[in-house]
Parts: structure tokens; C-alpha cells; sequence
């Protein structure tokens, strides 16, 4: 894996249609694109991993401040892979692994599947096979039939407070519905997600777009057979937010090359909340 351009600032912003997209870079050695937010997911993971990679991370549309107005038409899921690869190139990384977290570690396959000759691995952390009707039907079951009583009451007291949230801030609708989550995102169900997303731009458009229709729709099994890449897929064992680990057994023939590996003590982001265990699972699986 190998990057160019030594001299960027740590952070930064590209200009892409009506957004700007942030970067920030942090840490030394191979380099590694983690999509999503540039400010929320630095706080995720760990300081040891920095002192063994160089961190890139980058927004995609959904939270990058615009600087117009826009349309469902300057959202769509080629525009954010287009944007990715615009990204790199400014970044000046050749070759690299890429991560995407809950539904990014769509847009890092998919960019991954467009363009293999730039990406040596695939890491794919909290993400279901799709968000379609079936799979998210079968999370429910799940938490219906395996959740303690006490993670439910915290979740019903949490999904009671959410209205509130989204009539005082609006524009936050999906930060908050995400926060209020706490008990179906994290092993420790009363944990408190609010730092992780203060100051972090949500444009819920994209979200409604991507999440809602896209990634509802998605069949990741189309292009499986461009992949020459090992690919990474790390799922919590108390992740009530996407389907249950089995819904990928159905899909893991279609992978030239796939590790699965479940992190016991997680829920929906074993990066930050089993740091230790997560960072030596990565190197090790960039090592190959």
C-alpha cells in the first residue's frame, strides 16, 4: 500500500457539486480511507492503530456541509463512489484499504468493485447484507426473542424521547434517532453517543436517499467476481441495528475471499468499543 503527496495538511475540504468535503489525516504507515464523517469516525478509533497506519479520513455527501442548495439528483450513490474516487486523487493514495462502517461499508465494496486496482483490502465493520424488508424483519425477531427485558425497557424509555428531539432540532433527525439507539448500537446499552456526534453535519436527504431506498434495494452480490481483495467483515455480537450475522451465509460463496470475524463484547462499532481486539484483527488481516 503505498500514498503520495506528504506535504497535505491534516485536514481539509474538497469541493464536490454543492458540498464540501472534509478530510483529516492522522497517524503513519499504510495508508487506510475510512468513508463516512471526518469528524465523527476519528473519534472511533483507537491511537495505537495510528502509530501503525496513516488514517484518511473523508465525508461523503451525507455529512459534508453544503454550500448550495441540492436535490435528490446530487445525492445518488454513483455521485458519493464518484466523489470517493475524487478523494483519492486528491489525496494522492495509489493503493490502499478502504473501510466503511454500517451502510459505508457499502460504498467502500462498491468503490471497491469500480475500482480494484487502487484497493489491496476491503474492511466492512457493522453492516448487514441490505437493509431490504426480509433482513431487517429478521433483526426484529431477533431482538424480540434474545434481548434481556432491561435492554428493551432502556430502548422503548429512548425511542419515548425521540420525538421531542426531532421537533427541537429537525435537522438533526437522524443524529438523534441514532443516539436514542443505544440500546439496539452498543454492548453497554446505556451508552451515551452524544460526544461521539457533536459538531458532525447531518444532511438528511442523503440519509433518507441511501439508507432508506439504496441501501433497501442493494444486491452486493452483483460484481462479487471483480474482487481479487480479501475482504473483512467484523460484526458485533449485540448489534440490534442490522440483520443478524447469519443473514450473510447466504453470500459468502459469492466472495472470492472473505474473513468474518465477531467481536463478543460489541455491538454496532467494535472499533471503539473493543479497541484492543479490533486493531489486532486488522493488522493482522492486512498483513496477508
Amino acid at each position: 500500500m503505498t500514498t503520495t503527496h506528504p506535504s497535505l495538511p491534516e485536514t481539509g475540504s474538497l469541493r464536490a457539486g454543492p458540498f464540501d468535503l472534509g478530510y483529516r489525516i492522522e497517524g503513519s504507515g499504510p495508508p487506510l480511507l475510512v468513508v463516512g464523517s471526518a469528524v465523527y469516525y476519528p473519534r472511533t478509533f483507537s491511537g495505537r492503530l495510528r502509530q501503525r497506519m496513516k488514517l484518511h479520513f473523508i465525508d461523503h455527501r451525507g455529512f459534508a456541509p453544503a454550500h448550495a442548495a441540492y436535490t435528490l439528483g446530487d445525492v445518488g450513490f454513483d455521485t458519493v463512489l464518484d466523489d470517493i474516487e475524487r478523494m483519492r486523487r486528491h489525496l494522492g493514495l495509489d493503493h490502499f484499504a478502504i473501510l466503511g462502517h454500517s451502510g459505508h461499508g457499502y460504498m467502500a465494496l462498491e468503490y471497491a468493485k469500480r475500482y480494484p486496482r487502487h484497493v489491496s483490502h476491503v474492511v466492512m465493520v457493522g453492516t448487514g447484507p441490505s437493509h431490504s424488508a426480509l433482513h431487517m424483519a429478521l433483526g426484529d425477531r431477533r431482538w424480540e426473542e434474545v434481548v434481556a427485558p432491561e435492554r428493551k425497557a432502556i430502548f422503548e424509555r429512548e425511542m419515548a424521547e425521540l420525538a421531542a428531539d426531532i421537533a427541537a432540532r429537525p435537522e438533526e433527525r437522524f443524529k438523534s434517532l441514532l443516539i436514542r439507539l443505544r440500546a439496539k448500537s452498543w454492548h453497554l446499552p446505556g451508552f451515551d453517543a452524544a460526544p461521539l456526534w457533536r459538531d458532525v453535519t447531518v444532511n438528511n436527504l442523503v440519509f433518507d436517499h441511501l439508507w432508506g431506498e439504496v441501501f433497501r434495494d442493494i444486491d452486493i452480490r452483483i460484481g462479487l467476481d471483480r474482487l481479487a481483495m480479501p475482504v473483512l467483515l467484523a460484526l458485533g455480537q449485540c448489534d440490534y441495528l442490522v440483520a443478524p450475522a447469519e443473514t450473510w451465509d447466504a453470500y459468502r460463496k459469492g466472495f472470492p475471499d472473505l474473513t468474518v470475524h465477531m467481536f463478543e463484547k460489541s455491538g454496532h462499532t467494535p472499533q471503539l468499543e473493543e479497541s484492543d481486539l479490533f486493531d489486532e484483527t486488522l493488522l493482522s488481516f492486512f498483513a496477508r
